[in-house]
């Protein structure tokens, strides 16, 4: 018995060259010979393609991985008979690159240990002469990479000349990770793995191979079920930037300005909704009703778990049909109202109380509620849908689900949001200017600006500007101390304008007729 190593595969002609300690001193006939493979290095080292987050959809990726190689050239002298070469061209090479040597008749590959002008160090020596002089050469070296596309649809992510070697910065696994739209990469190749024994663009028989280009199409993506989900995995953990799940990740996002779960009526994960709403201050919570709570006192109950001015409440569920089930099924209000929110906003503008709204696509409601029961929900905080003959089905309600009466109207809170962030993101020129006299005018002046826009379109009470607003940054609003520590403090006063939840009409009769006044 030996203990052999295999040095090299040939796929093509189906053999292996062995490699032993020391040289073989015996001849081993074909019919007496057994080779036993004891252990594979690097088995584990295996590489998954995963579709960047989960989905049926994914199963619409195709990856193809093509090698090329960006450079070429001719060895042409070995001064020191060593592991150093002298090339014609560097141009292309660089550290760390895995490179190949044809000579015609066999491949031997190294990795680029250094580079200086034209001389380059590899890992280890090469085998038999390697100087090529002639102008058409015989002999080459080359880099090897792959280029990486990966197809969704009419979209494409290329990724270009990337090595299979972790030590340089065209690492593949880095490069695909940490740009691709569609695709992420696990179980990288570790960097202690030898790339240099076999062609690294020798891939496994079990794909599709055309041109010399493997195609990759994904698999068992599937859409999940929501019934195996629990109210933590919907909260998730915080560990960090880019290491955050569930609500929680939405911490890593800044254009977020409307947030739900819908149909998670579970209290604990609709208060991580609005504790991150509350916590942000930059967007607004939309709640749902458990859909089978018809009775006023379980309604009311639920809507009691929450006070705050960033999150609203919405009952009851809604009947649509289904395209992909083809039947009709309730599905919970909250969906439709964040598109509501979103059609208000861009129609009327975030200060137009998302309410008096036709519901689109909606045939019918889970419980048809009526007047009284409005008048008993309503000044609570729960905002209907209601069924009104020849108008449809509209959101009839504009409240939070805050106890404040400053806050009550959904309208009001996101108009604060609203130019809170606008006034944030419009004076970040102000950072690090003197905090003198001349900086609090021109915030001052900006700040009017934008405030007298907001009148103007109607989101603001007054007949003119001075009764809408007001802007104060100079020596009022900030001490020495607040100065000396780089402090710009200002302070703004709004009115908004509120919604009209009731109209009046006082009806008298009188000897000429009848009278009405509003």
């Amino acid at each position: 018995d030996e203990n052999l190593e295999i040095a090299s595969y040939d796929r093509s002609k189906n053999s292996i060259t062995l490699e032993a300690a020391t040289p073989l001193n015996n001849d081993y006939l074909k019919k007496y010979t057994r080779i036993t493979v004891t252990s594979i290095i690097g088995a584990s080292d295996a590489l998954n393609i995963i579709a960047s987050s989960k989905g049926d959809w994914g199963e619409d990726i195709i990856v193809r991985s093509i090698p090329v190689s960006q450079a070429k050239t001719q060895i042409i002298e070995n001064p020191a008979d060593s592991d150093q070469y002298r090339i014609k061209n560097k141009n292309g090479f660089y550290n760390g690159a895995i490179v190949v040597f044809d000579n015609g008749t066999k491949k031997q590959y190294r990795r680029v240990t250094n580079l200086l002008d034209d001389i380059i160090t590899l890992s280890t020596t090469l085998d038999g002469d390697v100087v090529d002089t002639e102008s058409i050469p015989n002999k080459t070296l080359s880099t090897c990479e792959f280029t990486l596309k990966v197809n969704y649809k009419e979209e494409t992510d290329i990724f270009n000349y990337m090595s299979m070697n972790p030590d340089t910065s065209n690492y593949f696994m880095k490069v695909v990770n940490d740009s691709s739209k569609f695709i992420k990469l696990e179980s990288p190749y570790s960097s202690s793995g030898d790339f240099t024994r076999t062609d690294p663009f020798d891939m496994p028989t079990n794909n599709t191979m055309l041109n010399g280009k493997l195609f990759i199409t994904l698999s068992d993506g599937n859409n999940g079920t929501i019934s195996g989900l629990t109210p933590a995995d919907f909260i998730g953990i915080d560990e960090g930037p880019g290491k955050r799940s569930g609500i929680k990740a939405f911490n890593d996002i800044d254009e977020v300005n409307i947030i739900t779960a819908p149909g998670i009526t579970d209290p604990d994960v609709q208060l991580e909704l609005v504790s991150h709403c509350e916590n942000r201050k930059d967007r607004f919570a939309v709640l749902d009703v458990p859909e089978n709570y018809q009775s006023i006192s379980k309604v009311q109950g639920h809507r009691d778990i929450f006070d705050s001015s960033y999150a609203a409440i919405y009952h009851p569920w809604m009947k649509i049909y289904d395209l992909l089930e083809k039947k009709k099924i309730f599905i919970p209000p909250s969906g439709s109202i964040m598109g509501i929110y979103s059609r208000s906003d861009q129609t009327r503008g975030v200060h137009k109380a998302p309410a008096n709204e036709k519901v689109q696509n909606i045939t019918d409601l889970k419980y048809k509620l009526n007047t009284g029961e409005q008048d008993l929900l309503n000044p609570k905080g729960v905002n209907l849908i209601r069924v009104f003959p020849g108008r449809g089905i509209r959101v009839w309600g504009a409240r939070t689900v805050s106890s404040n009466t400053l806050w009550k109207y959904i309208n009001v809170r996101r108009l604060f949001i609203y130019i809170e962030e606008s006034i944030e993101k419009g004076t970040q020129w102000v950072v690090f200017e003197p905090n003198d006299e001349k900086l609090w005018a021109r915030v001052r002046a900006t700040i009017t600006q934008f405030l007298t826009g907001v009148w103007r379109d109607g989101a603001l009470m007054g007949t003119k500007a001075e009764e809408a607003f007001y802007v104060k940054c100079d020596r009022t609003t900030m001490t020495q101390d607040d100065i000396d520590n780089g402090r710009l403090i200002c302070e703004i006063g709004i009115s908004p304008v509120k919604p009209a939840e009731f109209v009046i009409f006082r009806i008298t009769q009188w000897t000429g007729g009848s009278e009405v006044t509003e």
